[in-house]
């Protein structure tokens, strides 16, 4: 043996060994990462680990046989005895069935990649209102896994845009949603008597994992859910804390009916889209579910949720802010642990108080909680934003858009930051994927029209866009007051008098929480024609609604901001200004980054309106130099600006930041 050892160093097939370990071991390594990435069958890198494990002992042998000299590959000079050789072979062949004894089993187990989507399930009822029953059941099943922290779950607004697809591609979906696996199933509820077939599915070659059928009581239902959650979480090979498990077990309502109306309320609640948000509707349902069991914590935190959204977006009255903090603290004290009641409270604090460290902490105690909720962190990247931090913001935007993908709401705001940065080609992109992911969305085509004119002054954009929406169901004003924008814009006024002398409203909605006074939009039309007088008639009217608005809720900024520039039409040089500044004070961009700068442009252009150009300029000079929406091509096209044309800074303002915006 020792001969035998001696021979082998004499003809470096240690070397040899040594190098092909190495660089085998370096393939393999590759193999296990690229190939899953580039979607190879498994057996692909099986293949290569045998194929390398069969080339060892052939590469002792050549490396006994020959060896490498400058001459050329030369036969190795010396013995060859054939007892020396077959010992050779032995060596090398065990050494590769050791090997492949630990290689191989690796190399035939693919890593699990614990992602799923829960799609919309099939209503198989024959009443057309258990339809919200099959959405719940759905909806239920997507929030227990979401709270499981080992898992990626996509969350419901992305999922919802599958539903009746009466053929599903499992491949596209999964890639679409960049998960592995699927669930989808059907419901079907007669009576009190509820069957629900579920499967899950390897979204990667359309295969079912497994199936379940249940047959049971409505009052089971929940039963069901955590039953199903815990399966799934087995089936992905996902860890389940002690406090998740507990989460699972836990029976939101035992009530039936109230968890009915609690569906249907969820339905309300989760549209939340500027020209056609359903979210008022919301109300109601969860009043009656919470009348008939009072113990019902997630229906108190839902509530609460949905009315800071109507205070921070629709109607900023003291009354919605003083509900939704009751109900956010009646939820956390039914159920203190109640992830959706931490959330609520902390919108309850955001949107209410604009509280944003109380708002931060509770945000992350509800993200603890459902790891697997954009919202959480769609909440978070909003305060960073408000506060200036634009990075962290953007990267909590992206990561709720990641679990989210298809929720254009998620995907307009982070539009709305990258329009703020003034990178409209980021935000461009952003709104493609809004419109792919809901082609019916409305409000994503809309904001890729206003994008346009604050991009490049292009208004056939916003104009096909606006036009092609009737008026005659414009009940809250909102798509008159942006054909009459876009109209004033194109400095046609006849056809915007003629528009807005269609809407019967005293009031339109606009992008503020101050309703837009439709007298406001004639009396500025009128001033732009020069028509004095029936502008400060027009003004007058506008008044006495603004004051209404302020009656109504006297902390809104924006009402006082809008309210300055009436004064300002009106000729009432100090009161407006005062209005300017108490709007700037009630909102400051030092507390607000994103809604602040569009205080300080009232203010600037209540200044530009009474005179004061100087206090205009400078004003104007520091917004260009932040995150906002004024731009230069807005700047040039907005009639608005027009007391400042004639001033020789107007144009040295537009030279000095033309290159920046």
């Amino acid at each position: 043996m020792s001969g035998f050892f001696e021979e082998l160093q004499r003809r470096k097939v240690y070397r040899v060994a040594a190098a092909y370990i190495i660089a085998a071991g370096f393939i393999i390594q590759i193999g296990s990462a690229v190939f899953p990435a580039w979607e190879l069958p498994n057996w692909t890198l099986r293949f290569v680990v045998v194929v390398l494990l069969m080339g060892f002992p052939i590469a002792l042998i050549l490396a006994w046989a020959y060896d490498v000299t400058p001459q050329g590959i030369r036969a190795t000079p010396g013995s060859h005895r054939r007892r020396n050789l077959l010992m050779l072979i032995a060596f090398g062949m065990i050494i590769s069935a050791g090997a492949g004894f630990f290689l191989l089993p690796r190399a035939s187990a693919r890593k699990i990649d614990k992602s799923i989507a829960v799609l919309p399930f099939q209503s198989l009822s024959d009443e057309k209102e258990n339809a919200y029953f099959a959405d719940g059941i759905q909806d239920d099943i997507l929030t227990n896994l979401s709270k499981i922290g080992d898992l990626k779950v996509i969350s419901r607004m992305s999922v919802m845009s599958y539903r009746g697809d009466a053929v599903r591609n499992a491949r596209e979906i999964g890639k679409a949603l960049g998960v592995a696996t699927l669930l989808e199933g059907s419901v079907r509820r007669i009576g009190n008597r509820v069957r629900v077939n579920v499967q899950l599915i390897d979204a990667s070659n359309d295969e079912h994992i497994w199936a379940e059928d249940y047959d049971r009581d409505l009052t089971d239902v929940f039963a069901i859910q955590t039953d199903l959650a815990q399966k799934i979480a087995a089936a992905l090979q996902a860890k389940l804390s002690p406090t998740e498990k507990a989460r699972l077990d836990n029976r939101p309502t035992q009530n039936p009916d109230a968890y009915l109306l609690f569906v249907q309320a969820h339905e309300y609640a989760n549209r939340m889209d500027m020209f056609n948000d359903t979210s008022l509707k919301a109300v109601p349902l969860f009043e009656q579910a919470i009348k008939l069991d009072p113990t019902f914590a997630l229906a108190f935190a839902d509530l609460s949720t949905v009315e800071s959204w109507i205070y921070h977006s629709l109607d900023p009255i003291a009354a919605w802010r003083e509900k939704a903090r009751l109900n956010a603290d009646e939820a956390l004290r039914l159920q203190p642990d109640l992830p959706e009641g931490h959330l609520a409270l902390g919108f309850s604090y955001y949107y209410g108080d604009r509280d944003y460290g109380r708002a931060l902490a509770e945000f992350e105690i509800a993200r603890r909680g459902l790891p697997n909720d954009a919202q959480a962190y769609f909440a978070i990247g909003a305060i960073q934003r408000r506060q200036g931090k634009w990075a962290e913001s953007t990267a909590n935007l992206e990561k709720a858009a990641t679990l989210d993908p298809k929720n254009t709401n998620v995907l307009i705001n982070l539009c709305f930051s990258y329009m703020a940065l003034r990178n409209f080609e980021a935000a461009d992109k952003i709104l493609d994927r809004a419109i792919a992911a809901s082609p019916q969305s409305f409000q994503a085509r809309a904001l890729k029209g206003f994008m346009a004119v604050l991009w490049k002054g292009d208004l056939s954009a916003a104009e096909k866009v606006f036009s092609s929406v009737p008026l005659e169901n414009d009940e809250r004003g909102l798509t008159t007051w942006a054909q009459a924008w876009i109209l004033t814009l194109e400095r046609k006024f006849p056809d915007a008098l003629q528009l807005l002398e269609r809407f019967h409203g005293e009031t339109m909605y606009s992008t503020t929480t101050a309703p837009y006074p439709k007298a406001f939009a004639e009396g500025l039309i009128y001033l732009l024609q020069g028509d004095k007088t029936k502008a400060q008639e027009k003004f007058q009217n506008a008044r006495v609604v603004s004051e209404k608005l302020l009656r109504e809720a006297p902390g809104d900024a924006a009402r006082h901001a809008q309210h300055g520039l009436i004064l300002a039409g009106l000729g009432q040089k100090q009161e407006a200004i005062a209005e300017g500044k108490r709007a700037v004070e009630l909102l400051p961009e030092s507390q607000d980054a994103l809604d602040g700068p569009r205080c300080t442009s009232a203010l600037a252009q209540i200044y530009a309106w009474t005179g004061e150009f100087d206090e205009a300029f400078r004003l104007l000079d520091h917004l260009f130099a932040v995150p906002n929406d004024l731009t230069i091509p807005m700047f040039k096209l907005d009639p608005a600006w027009d007391p400042l044309r004639k001033d020789p800074r107007y144009q040295a303002l537009i030279n000095k930041y033309s290159a920046k915006n």
